[in-house]
């Protein structure tokens, strides 16, 4: 009975021990991402954000989409923005939106520990009923290496 007693108090201490140490993990993740005021970001990492974030929702208007090159995107983003994907999705946007008018910075977050940036746009449509929003992630190499837009829910008050 008492080893039970002492096994039990040891797991129970070990157990603490492995929660504590997983909670100062995610503090330390946490550190890492800083947000920055767009003059601390390099001009290129800025421009390349804005520039072919803004050649993909042109295309919704356009319907012309100029496909990305390996200086400017991964292998991924290049194979995941096709035409055809993009085409389909501008249909259900601008049937929401409408046309594309232009793009807000929001904010830079910067990741300390893969020296990733994300950029977040606020998305001007016609239509100003829903609110969209524009994530664009260069990495290191000063390559877009995510790219995505999401509708924003407005929260109550």
């Amino acid at each position: 009975m008492r080893k039970t007693i002492i096994l039990l108090s040891i797991l129970f201490l070990a157990s603490c021990k492995t929660q504590k140490s997983i909670t100062e993990t995610k503090v330390a993740e946490k550190r890492a991402a800083v947000i920055l005021k767009p003059e601390e970001v390099a001009i290129v990492k800025k421009d390349r954000a804005y520039e072919l974030g803004k050649r993909v929702l042109e295309a919704c208007n356009t319907s012309r989409f100029k496909a990305f090159t390996t200086i400017e995107a991964t292998d991924k983003v290049i194979a995941n923005a096709t035409a055809e994907k993009i085409s389909a999705t501008c249909q259900k946007i601008i049937l929401r939106n409408g046309k594309f008018i232009g793009l807000n910075l929001i904010e830079i977050v910067h990741n300390e520990l893969t020296d990733e940036y994300f950029f977040r746009y606020d998305i001007k449509y016609e239509k100003p009923l829903f609110k969209r929003e524009l994530r664009v992630t260069i990495n290191s190499d000063n390559k877009v290496s995510a790219i995505s837009t999401k509708e924003i829910k407005s929260k109550p008050f």
